[in-house]
């Protein structure tokens, strides 16, 4: 069977946006000037992550540390019905962001969720292999699941990506990935602006969105999943 990895290199910015009309009037102008995902829909479509992390959490350390190099690994599904996952390695390299993926069967992550990572092992695929020996080295456990909604705006130029992410909860009681009961806490009250490009960001994309009155963050919704728990 061919497996596709998908790799991805982007800088990536990110804003916390409170204002309930700021952000309406945001996704009237990116309607407006950007493409939207055929998934959005009317509310945006879902998107759940499951965490994984060391036994001593040192990807959640890095991150809380800001070093500049730093990685996650996580599943993704964006429907619990879904027969696959997304199988995500994300590394931090400076400004940039360079995440590879590929999807597993529902079944594999399933087993991944459970802490059996040996299915890695019975994919013949290079970064399965990767993943596999960073989680038996660094003895991983999945931490969180992450759930929310995500309206996203694409321009084909430098793969210029915007996505909207709202009602953000998670949960660290169940790492059953494709419940649909999944019992979630809020862990943030205002917008995710997330904008992504290759090599620079065209000025009107610019103009789309720096009329709004944004702070630039380093928000993470894993660690604002875990810091309940931590503190």
């Amino acid at each position: 069977m061919l497996i596709t990895v998908l790799e991805v290199l982007r800088t990536e910015k990110k804003y916390e946006i409170n204002s309930l009309h700021s952000v309406q009037k945001l996704k009237c102008v990116l309607s407006a000037g950007l493409k939207a995902d055929p998934h959005n829909g009317e509310n945006g479509y879902m998107v759940r992550s499951l965490y994984f992390d060391s036994l001593f959490d040192d990807d959640y350390a890095d991150k809380e540390s800001g070093l500049e190099r730093r990685k996650k690994i996580r599943l993704r599904i964006y429907d619990s019905e879904a027969q696959t996952a997304k199988l995500e390695l994300k590394e931090k390299r400076g400004q940039s962001q360079l995440k590879r993926s590929l999807a597993i069967p529902k079944v594999q992550a399933q087993k991944l969720a459970a802490g059996d990572y040996n299915v890695l092992r019975e994919t013949d695929n290079k970064l399965a292999r990767e993943i596999f020996f960073l989680m038996q080295e660094g003895l991983y456990r999945p931490k969180a699941i992450v759930e929310y909604k995500r309206l996203a705006y694409t321009l084909a130029e430098n793969d210029t990506r915007i996505t909207i992410d709202s009602r953000l909860s998670a949960t660290e009681a169940s790492f059953d990935l494709f419940s649909k009961n999944l019992y979630l806490y809020p862990i943030m009250q205002g917008i995710v602006l997330e904008v992504k490009y290759n090599r620079f960001l065209l000025d009107y994309v610019k103009d789309l969105v720096n009329f709004i009155n944004k702070e630039e963050t380093s928000v993470s919704k894993y660690i604002l999943a875990r810091k309940i728990s931590r503190y």
